[in-house]
């Protein structure tokens, strides 16, 4: 057998999560034992054929009721820099919204920031329902897939899920340039903030502008419902609208979280050897 000696000592192929396309999500391509699932609940303001625009003018659907302003962009750029898999929504909160459980009452939006929905105003059960199984359920199935093929490769995933907040709320600024939304799990938010206090020169909030409590919300179903660590962040949009904002917030963001991953009190998984983060 005449095998190049180089050959011998080549490291086994990580395992891997295919990037893969469906209706209502896609997944982004990303190592399965790198410790880290990034999600984006409102990633786009589109909506499927038969629905239009829900009766709203184009104005409305550029604004955050319907989505989160800059956070696809920062997702797609963070899980490229960090070598990590994604999972991002195609259509708008409006249509449904995945980060809320199927029985709260804000599910689907008839009024959302003084704009009224037109195409949710006379919602029926059935349609509720309809919209449930074809955009809000295949999301969840497909992060739980996911981390499930995550957790098999013996590396435990925390989960970070990207949002964006206005800059203002009723004409009240808001001063914060990011926050850390999570609940009764400090595993990943508390280490989080530190750093991202330790930056210097940002105001951050915790559990600002909202709170990260929110029983059924994503969080709620992938990180608290299976143990594992988790945390949200809100990038103010004002920051992160142009090109160059998200570039330089999915940097920062990497650099944070490449340190935050090499913690041995992360979860007990990350205490045993695995292969670094890629630092791309």
């Amino acid at each position: 057998m005449n095998l190049r000696p180089a050959m011998l000592h080549e490291p086994p192929a990580r395992p891997l999560i295919q990037s893969s396309e469906a209706d209502s999500y896609s997944v982004i391509a990303g190592a399965a034992d790198a410790g880290l699932v990034i999600v984006c609940d409102h990633a786009r303001n589109a909506f499927p054929p038969g629905y239009g625009t829900l009766g709203l003018p184009a104005a409305q659907l550029r604004r955050h009721i319907a989505y989160d302003i800059g956070a696809e962009a920062i997702t797609r750029q963070l899980s490229a820099h960090l070598g990590v898999p994604a999972l991002l929504t195609h259509y708008s909160r409006l249509l449904i919204d995945p980060n809320r459980g199927t029985d709260d009452p804000t599910l689907v939006m008839r009024l959302s920031d003084g704009a009224i929905v037109p195409g949710n105003r006379d919602l029926t059960p059935a349609e509720r329902q309809r919209r449930i199984e074809l955009y809000y359920r295949p999301y969840h199935r497909a992060i739980s897939d996911v981390l499930d093929a995550c957790v098999a490769t013996g590396i435990a995933p925390a989960i970070l899920s990207v949002h964006s907040f206005t800059e203002s709320w009723k004409t009240v600024p808001r001063p914060w340039h990011v926050g850390i939304l999570w609940d009764h799990d400090p595993r990943l938010a508390a280490p989080l903030l530190e750093a991202l206090y330790g930056e210097g020169d940002l105001i951050v909030g915790d559990n600002q502008p909202y709170h990260g409590g929110l029983e059924g919300d994503t969080m709620w179903q992938h990180g608290t419902s299976r143990g594992l660590a988790h945390a949200l962040v809100e990038v103010r949009q004002d920051l992160i609208r142009d090109d160059a904002g998200q570039a330089a917030w999915s940097k920062r963001l990497a650099r944070v979280m490449r340190q935050l991953l090499d913690r041995p009190d992360l979860q007990p998984a990350f205490r045993r050897s695995r292969p670094q983060i890629s630092s791309r």
